[in-house]
C-alpha cells in the first residue's frame, strides 16, 4: 500500500498523516507548500484545478490508495463562489478522473456536513440526510462529492470510493467558531452562555483520521457516504465550560434568555454567529461504528486537555 495524501500540510491532513506513519504506510504527500513538509519525503506539489491532465496522473502515479484533504475551508472570509467551486469541486473531480484510472485501490474524500445542511438549520445527520446545502462552501462540497462518486462508477469501481462527512473538528491548530469560543472562554469576566442548550456534535482531528485509516483497510466494500463524530454530542456551554476548566479558570457561565443576547448579537453584526451557536445539529455515526470504528467519548476532556496545552507557562 502506498498512499497519497492531498493537503498533508492542513489541519486535518497533518493528523492523517501521523496516523498513517504510525500504521507503516508508505506515503506520498501532496500539498500546496511543499517546502513545508519533511525533508526526505515523497511531496509534490498540489496542482491547481486547472493544471494540465498530465499534473494530476504524475501525482496519483505509483500509489495505491487516495486521501483528499485539500481543499478551501469555510473559514477564508474573502473567497467567493467560483473560489470555492475552483477549490474544492473543480480539484477535486480532476484527481478523481486521474485517479480512478490508475490507482488500484480506495479514494477517501474528506467532506463536511455543511454539504448537507447549513450552519443554522436544526437536525440530525446521517448518510441518508437529503442534501440541502446553504451556502456556496456547502454547494461546493456536495458538488465535489457528486463528481467523485460518479467518476468511480463510470469506471465499474463505486465500491472503492467514500465520501468521509465530518461536523466541527476539534484539535490543536483549528480555526472557525471553535477557535472563536476558545479565545472567549480565556477570560474571568462571567459570561452569558448559560443558555446555549443545544447540542452539537463535533469531531476530534484524531478521530477523524483515525475514520480515515479504518476505511482504507477494513475488509468490506466501500459504502459511498460515511458520518463520522465523538459521541455524545455535548452543549455549546458545556464546550466553554471545558475550555474554562482547562485555562483553569471559573466557570461562571451566567443564564440569560436567549432573546436579548439574540438582540445584541444583531446589534454587533454577528447574528449569524448566534443562530449557528443555537441551532442543535447531531450526527450519527452509527455506520462506521457497525464496521468496527470507535468514535471518541470524552469531548469535554479533550477540549479541557487542548486549552491546557495552550494555557501559557508562568516564569518559575
Amino acid at each position: 500500500m502506498k498512499v497519497l495524501v492531498t493537503g498533508a500540510t492542513g489541519f486535518i491532513g497533518r493528523q492523517v498523516v501521523h496516523r498513517l506513519r504510525q500504521a507503516g504506510v508508505e506515503l506520498r504527500l501532496a500539498s500546496r507548500q511543499p517546502e513545508r513538509l519533511d525533508a526526505g519525503s515523497d511531496a509534490m506539489p498540489m496542482p491547481a484545478f486547472d493544471a494540465p491532465a498530465p499534473a494530476f496522473l504524475a501525482l496519483t502515479r505509483d500509489v495505491t490508495d487516495i486521501v483528499h484533504c485539500a481543499g478551501l475551508n469555510n473559514d477564508q472570509g474573502n473567497a467567493t463562489e467560483g473560489d470555492f467551486l475552483a477549490a474544492n469541486a473543480q480539484l477535486s473531480a480532476r484527481l478523481a478522473h486521474a485517479a480512478a484510472a490508475q490507482a488500484s485501490g480506495r479514494f477517501i474524500h474528506l467532506s463536511s456536513i455543511r454539504a448537507v445542511i447549513g450552519a443554522r438549520a436544526s437536525a440530525t445527520i446521517d448518510e441518508d440526510t437529503v442534501p440541502e446545502p446553504q451556502d456556496a462552501y456547502g454547494r461546493s462540497k456536495r458538488e465535489a462529492e457528486i463528481a467523485l462518486l460518479g467518476t468511480y462508477a463510470s469506471h465499474g469501481r463505486a465500491d472503492a470510493a467514500a465520501i468521509l462527512r465530518l461536523p466541527p473538528v476539534y484539535g490543536i491548530g483549528m480555526k472557525g467558531n471553535l477557535a472563536t469560543l476558545m479565545r472567549l472562554a480565556d477570560t474571568a469576566l462571567p459570561m452569558p452562555t448559560g443558555a446555549l442548550t443545544a447540542n452539537r456534535s463535533l469531531l476530534s482531528s484524531q478521530s477523524a483520521a483515525g475514520a480515515v485509516w479504518h476505511l482504507l483497510c477494513h475488509s468490506q466494500p466501500l459504502r459511498p457516504i460515511y458520518t463520522a463524530s465523538d459521541v455524545p454530542p455535548v452543549s455549546v456551554a458545556a464546550i466553554i465550560g471545558a475550555f474554562r476548566r482547562g485555562f483553569g479558570r471559573p466557570k461562571r457561565l451566567v443564564t440569560m434568555p436567549a432573546g436579548p443576547m439574540r438582540a445584541a448579537a444583531i446589534l454587533l453584526g454577528k447574528r449569524t454567529f448566534w443562530d449557528s451557536l443555537t441551532a442543535t445539529q447531531i450526527c450519527d455515526p452509527s455506520l462506521l461504528a457497525s464496521e468496527g470504528w470507535a468514535p471518541e467519548t470524552e469531548t469535554l476532556e479533550r477540549l479541557a486537555e487542548m486549552a491546557r496545552f495552550r494555557r501559557p507557562r508562568l516564569p518559575v
